[in-house]
């Protein structure tokens, strides 16, 4: 573990990197822990997933994100690694990519304070497949099984759980609870993905991972002969009724000029949640497209972070100092 003191341009902060949290299936998965030093003893925690479709890119893609809300907000940040679908040989499914997830946020639960973070103030942000996996926290992090998908009605059996639990007492307690989330144009429906070439080698994703196309559950499972396995996996058919369920407030967010989750596809869910009884924020930020959050600047998007990200990056600041500052609003 490397112990780093940064100077930022609004305040100091120090970086735990290489964090390691779990091993499943012999893979090493790590986090990130940015810490703000502005001489509070303890802060808010913001848990971020990075996205570049379950195929490509790690946590590091999201260092710029986390070092400008470290060092511009009072949160303490936890900017989290999961296993690919290319990973293990091309043989990890969808359902273990949520587990890995909802792993590493009872990790950062357990363990946060120890860096100055309080577990009982916790949002969750990520960008495009992020986006994906966030909301699957906020949707499905009580559709917890010990037997995963081979229970009945599939589940997920997070790869890390504190000492004693089970998945069931997780999710008995609601253990996968957060206060507040911020999805950067999510991805919400893995079924009408796979419909529409996902797992084939139309997908640009597939290529840029250089791992041999096909079905995000492995080569025998498809949307004809498991298409309960693919819903489980799309936050948009597990929105739960207000009435029911209240979600932590969201902020969703996409560009204007975004293909790939579009503001179209964005909005279809955001209006969804209204429909629930959910609360949740909408912008469209304009002469962007996706993917304008990560490092640096890419040609192709032509998305620039120090261009583009911080006028979004302030309103994720305001969003969440509303939930979690209100008093100095």
């Amino acid at each position: 573990m490397l112990l780093l003191a940064v100077n930022a341009q609004a305040h100091n902060f120090s970086a735990h990197t290489n964090i390691q949290w779990a091993d499943p299936d012999g893979h090493p998965l790590t986090l990130d822990i940015y810490v703000p030093d502005t001489g509070k003893s303890s802060y808010p925690v913001l848990v971020i997933y990075h996205g570049g479709g379950w195929l490509i890119n790690n946590n590091s893609i999201m260092n710029e994100m986390s070092k400008y809300i470290a060092s511009h907000g009072d949160y303490v940040v936890a900017n989290m690694n999961y296993r690919l679908l290319g990973d293990n040989n091309n043989s990890v499914t969808a359902n273990q990519i949520v587990e890995d997830v909802f792993g590493g946020l009872l990790w950062v639960k357990e363990h946060i304070a120890t860096y100055k973070g309080d577990p009982e103030r916790v949002a969750v942000t990520g960008d495009s497949a992020g986006g994906h996996l966030t909301s699957m926290i906020l949707v499905a992090g009580r559709n917890l099984n010990s037997k995963g998908f081979d229970a009945e009605k599939p589940g997920f059996n997070p790869v890390y759980l504190p000492k004693g639990e089970s998945a069931e007492s997780v999710a008995s307690r609601d253990g996968l609870k957060v206060q507040a989330a911020v999805i950067s144009y999510g991805a919400f429906d893995l079924y009408q993905a796979a419909k529409n070439g996902f797992e084939t080698e139309s997908n640009v994703f597939w290529m840029m991972s250089e791992a041999r196309p096909r079905g995000i559950f492995g080569p025998d499972k498809n949307t004809d002969n498991a298409e309960a396995w693919y819903k489980a996996v799309s936050p948009i058919y597990n929105i739960p009724d207000a009435k029911q369920y209240k979600l932590p407030p969201q902020f969703h967010h996409v560009a204007e000029n975004d293909k790939v989750t579009t503001p179209e596809s964005i909005k279809k869910y955001v209006d969804l949640l209204e429909k629930a009884g959910q609360e949740v924020t909408y912008t469209l930020y304009p002469g962007r497209n996706h993917a304008f959050l990560d490092n640096g600047c890419n040609e192709f998007l032509q998305v620039c972070f120090d261009r583009d990200a911080p006028v979004a990056l302030d309103d994720i600041l305001t969003f969440l100092n509303g939930i979690f500052y209100p008093a100095a609003q």
